[in-house]
């Protein structure tokens, strides 16, 4: 038969008390014990991050741009007056050397006014030889007046003497004598005056000739003028070179300034290097430079700097001081690394694909080297002084640490990679 038991539904229930409280106390500490936890690191395969050792040593500064090569001497030939593009002789790719027909212009208006004005000139020639003919001929009258003006006063002054002398002997009278002094004065005075107009005979061919002349030289530097603006459709090279551009085609019109042809000197080519603006603020002139033409690469020296920033950049001139490796051209892109300075005892490593130099960014750092390392962990680094491919470290790593350079931007969130 059952037994009575009173107290086994109490017991009972004491049990699931006491079991659900147990439970709920589990389940707190392991709550608790997984917040606790770390998240797990995510897996990174170290053939595909590029690391580099921090070092300490010398370390150059550099900076590089992309740029051209352009010849130092160019010299663009300019239309000096209207005219239309009859005939192109010579094309681009051309050697030229002074005084090389590049193309001929045709304009009726600069041959007729060249004409004329030769013309003009002969005129204004004829015309000056014809005044000086006439001159010489009233100089030749005047002294023919002079001479018979001072004959006439010789003979009457000598009249006058013997006059005297015969007076002194009463042979002639005192009218008489005064008669023949008053002739020989009077032929004193013509003598004077004809003297007078001949020197002013001479004189005044000088002054009545260079009013012609001034004419003449004007009509004549007009002929010189017109006859350099007929030459001047002949379009000639002013240089030695080559034929680097020629912007127009027969039948063109061209106007007086227009550009008709380009002779550049391949021999003497310098590098036109765009450098970022940020770091053109410690190039100067005279840095050293060296320009890679893809076929060698040859020093340099930085001979100018552009004052202006032009699309976030700083054009720098580098003249080549070497000779140029076969191949080099007008226009031929090239690289061109200019040496800043060179700082002898830092603390350096390869730069990284993030941060600018003066700033603290985070960088991974591994537990080893690049064979070994199985984890890297952030740290903050302050950067110095950059160059091309290295940056200087301040603050944060020291010697022998071994870093990811590689953009590492979306691990942001974590703290730690693992390595494998």
């Amino acid at each position: 038969m059952d037994i009575a038991r009173p107290n086994a539904a109490k017991d009972k229930r004491k049990k699931r008390i006491i079991y659900g409280v147990i439970t709920a106390v589990v389940l707190v500490g392991i709550t608790i014990g997984l917040s606790r936890l770390k998240p797990a690191a995510p897996t990174v395969p170290k053939d595909i991050v590029w690391m580099d050792v921090v070092k300490r040593g010398p370390m150059v500064r550099q900076v590089r741009g992309l740029g051209t090569l352009v010849p130092e001497e160019i010299r663009w030939i300019a239309a000096r007056t209207q005219g239309r593009v009859d005939k192109i002789i010579l094309r681009p790719g051309a050697v030229v050397e002074p005084g090389s027909l590049i193309l001929e212009l045709t304009n009726p208006d600069v041959v007729s006014n060249a004409a004329n004005a030769e013309s003009a000139l002969r005129a204004a020639e004829a015309q000056l030889a014809n005044i000086r003919v006439q001159l010489e001929s009233q100089l030749l009258a005047a002294e023919a007046a002079a001479a018979r003006a001072k004959s006439d006063y010789e003979t009457t002054k000598l009249q006058a003497e013997v006059r005297q002398e015969l007076f002194r002997d009463g042979l002639v009278s005192e009218l008489e004598l005064k008669l023949t002094q008053a002739t020989a004065a009077q032929a004193a005075n013509s003598n004077q005056i004809e003297q007078k107009r001949y020197v002013f005979a001479q004189e005044s061919i000088k002054p009545q000739l260079a009013v012609q002349e001034a004419e003449v030289e004007r009509l004549r530097s007009l002929a010189k003028l017109r006859h350099e603006e007929l030459d001047a459709l002949q379009v000639r090279s002013s240089m030695a070179g080559v034929l680097s551009a020629l912007p127009v085609e027969v039948g063109a019109q061209v106007q007086p300034g227009n550009n008709l042809a380009r002779v550049a000197d391949p021999t003497k080519l310098k590098a036109e290097v765009r450098i970022a603006e940020t770091q053109a603020k410690d190039i100067a002139i005279g840095q050293v430079a060296q320009i890679d033409t893809r076929n060698g690469i040859v020093e340099g020296r930085v001979s100018r700097i552009d004052p202006a920033v032009q699309n976030g950049t700083v054009l720098v001139d580098v003249s080549i001081v070497n000779e140029l490796p076969r191949g080099a051209r007008p226009d031929l892109s090239v690289d061109g690394t200019i040496e800043l300075e060179r700082l002898n005892d830092v603390v350096y490593v390869g730069r990284p694909a993030f941060g600018q130099e003066k700033s603290t960014v985070g960088i991974f750092k591994a537990n080893g080297d690049k064979t070994s390392a199985t984890e890297a962990t952030r740290v903050q680094v302050k950067l110095g002084r950059s160059s091309v491919n290295t940056i200087e470290i301040l603050n944060g790593l020291q010697p022998g640490d071994w870093v990811i350079l590689s953009d590492m931007s979306q691990y942001d969130s974590n703290d730690r990679v693992r390595l494998n």
